[in-house]
């Protein structure tokens, strides 16, 4: 039986979170939870940074940023995956899926390359905190922001028009609950998907690199929390430290272990699940752990 190629292709089939219509039904009342929570945590976020002028620092810019992300991450894929799942469907539109891919990478990316942003802030809060004003003042700030955006959308225009300028011809299935570039490329029947791989590979390198920069960071700066003659002093450093730690942990570990896991363990309900981890928990998770530890953020809540 002939194939369908790309030209043909109208829509993509994703991954259904179960078979039962009872558990489609369990499933789209707690990832609606799920989903709520993560707007009305990082929308709390946003308003309160914005509205308190006693929070415009560049710590609690960059936190505005990522709670942006946030929100845009979850918007991407869980309201799509929820309105299958109510109306008992897995069809998504060939344009949906390209959006979905477009949307989802570059914010995932743009979301790492800020975490690295934030780990150099609290580098520098910490180390060199006589150099703070100067190195981090409002137009350094913005510009690395735009550097994390910016950098992010870059790396999606590449992945993008290479994923989808690719030859489709095994079929329209796609083994995940939201359109994937590792995922489409398997649907792929030219050797041109090497491209795109050579370019996950450069995409991966940068990831590890920034990894790379936020270990080496952190282990500065817990060097220089533990001098601390004073216990406040440490106690404060910590409370602005070990948040963007967990997140970072989260996100990293979640993400590495999605990509890099080994294949004979690969199973479609596992890639499921790992793939609500990185891309569903942190968003909905990482307001909790800023705000349990952060006095400020707390007080300005209250």
């Amino acid at each position: 039986m002939q194939m369908p190629n790309s030209s043909s292709i109208t829509e993509f089939l994703l991954l259904a979170f179960a078979d039962m219509r009872e558990l489609q039904l369990l499933y789209f009342a707690l990832f609606l939870g799920i989903y709520l929570a993560a707007l009305l945590g990082n929308g709390l976020i946003l308003t309160t940074i914005a509205c308190d002028h006693r929070l415009h620092t560049p710590m609690y810019f960059f936190l505005l940023n990522l709670a942006l992300l946030d929100m845009g991450c979850i918007s991407t894929t869980l309201p799509k995956a929820m309105a299958n799942a109510i109306w008992d469907s897995r069809a998504i539109t060939y344009q949906g899926c390209a959006a979905q891919v477009f949307f989802s990478v570059f914010l995932v990316v743009a979301e790492y390359y800020l975490l690295t942003v934030m780990a150099y802030d609290r580098y520098v809060a910490i180390c060199q905190p006589l150099h703070y004003g100067s190195l981090l003042g409002s137009r350094a700030c913005a510009q690395m922001a735009a550097a994390a955006w910016g950098s992010g959308f870059l790396l999606v225009v590449l992945h993008t028009a290479n994923t989808f300028s690719l030859p489709l011809c095994k079929g329209n299935s796609v083994d995940q609950f939201f359109c994937e570039i590792p995922h489409i490329l398997k649907l792929s029947c030219s050797d041109a998907y090497l491209r795109e791989f050579g370019a996950l590979l450069f995409n991966i390198s940068l990831v590890f690199g920034c990894f790379v920069f936020i270990v080496v960071s952190y282990v500065q700066i817990f060097r220089a929390v533990l001098r601390m003659p004073s216990e406040q002093g440490r106690h404060k450093a910590f409370s602005t430290c070990l948040p963007h730690l967990a997140v970072v942990s989260l996100f990293a570990s979640t993400a590495m272990f999605a990509y890099l896991k080994p294949p004979s363990i690969s199973s479609p309900s596992l890639d499921l699940v790992v793939a609500v981890l990185y891309s569903v928990v942190p968003p909905a998770v990482n307001p909790v752990i800023y705000s349990m530890r952060n006095q400020e953020l707390k007080a300005t809540l209250k």
